[in-house]
């Protein structure tokens, strides 16, 4: 898994000082481009990690070769369980190896670094919709959520846009949408930050429960929106090549049901209507085709009458 990987590039940037992609791929057992990948979101995290071009070059780790991490500043060491800390899917390797981390951060450094590990949740199935751009309050909360500090926004909800103070908690990514789970005096509440107008962080304190099941609150929201929207399910069979791609179109709702006996795919997709269904699967023309039910069928044919009475018709 990436956390784990993101780990173990470390300590060996560590014990060598200085080290190349392919290295680094070769220890790893993963390809160069996915070396270098997790070299980059290392120096683009605040990690004291650089490249050095040209020949005998490479990346290295400033400070030169170290066996512990108390070379990191409290900020760095931030970033990194940052970083790590975030995955939903780190392994258990990936959580042992933090908490030697931690044990090798000098005592000052381990309770904002720890808090780090806990900032960020990331929910890799979205909720089938395109992806959005990182909106910038992503630093300043994740800041807040770390040094347990109160922000006040500004937030456009359904009443129109309000003010608001609450206790930042943790951040959750989901496919590149991001949400605020935050304390509020009415309770706990869930924002998305495309949705923040403004923003500050406080100097005041912002408490936080010490049995805070962050992944557990998530479930929870996840499951309310859904059974808000509603769901349609459709079958559907499409070749190999494209099952992932299908599934990444659905998110949580895609998943494999086995090879059929032509060969392709079946596969069981849903969203909250058949003309949802019917428009994330348009785009994969005769490559997907649904069996079930009629009234996804239908939409599909309607969409279809559409495109070719715009464009087939008019076309010289």
């Amino acid at each position: 898994m990436r956390a784990d990987r993101l780990v173990a590039t470390l300590l060996l940037m560590q014990a060598r000082g200085r080290v190349t992609a392919a290295e680094v791929a070769a220890e790893l057992e993963v390809s160069v481009a996915t070396a270098r990948r997790d070299l980059e979101a290392l120096s683009t995290a605040g990690i004291p990690v650089y490249p050095q071009p040209g020949r005998g070059g490479g990346w290295s780790l400033v400070g030169g070769a170290r066996t512990d991490l108390t070379g990191l500043t409290s900020s760095e060491a931030q970033a990194l369980f940052l970083l790590v800390g975030s995955s939903t899917r780190r392994s258990a390797d990936a959580t042992s190896a933090l908490r030697k981390l931690v044990r090798a951060l000098p005592a000052t450094f381990r309770a904002e670094a720890e808090a780090a590990g806990r900032a960020v949740l990331v929910d890799p199935g979205g909720w089938g919709s395109a992806a959005r751009r990182r909106q910038p309050w992503v630093e300043d909360l994740q800041g807040a959520v770390v040094r347990r500090r109160q922000v006040s926004m500004t937030y456009s909800g359904r009443g129109g846009e309000s003010q608001r103070t609450v206790d930042p908690w943790a951040l959750v990514d989901k496919g590149d949408l991001w949400y605020l789970v935050a304390g509020t005096p009415a309770g706990r509440r869930t924002f998305r930050l495309d949705r923040i107008v403004a923003l500050s962080v406080l100097d005041t304190p912002a408490p936080r429960p010490d049995d805070l099941d962050v992944a557990g609150i998530w479930e929870s929201v996840v499951d309310e929106v859904e059974q808000r929207r509603g769901r349609v399910t459709a079958t559907v069979l499409t070749t190999p090549f494209l099952v992932r791609v299908v599934r990444d179109q659905f998110g949580r709702h895609g998943t494999v049901l086995g090879p059929d006996d032509d060969g392709r795919v079946r596969l069981e997709v849903a969203s909250h209507t058949a003309r949802s269904v019917a428009e994330k699967l348009a785009g994969f023309g005769a490559a997907a085709e649904v069996l079930e039910p009629a009234s996804v069928r239908d939409e599909l044919g309607v969409l279809g009458s559409e495109l070719v009475a715009r464009y087939v018709g008019g076309r010289r």
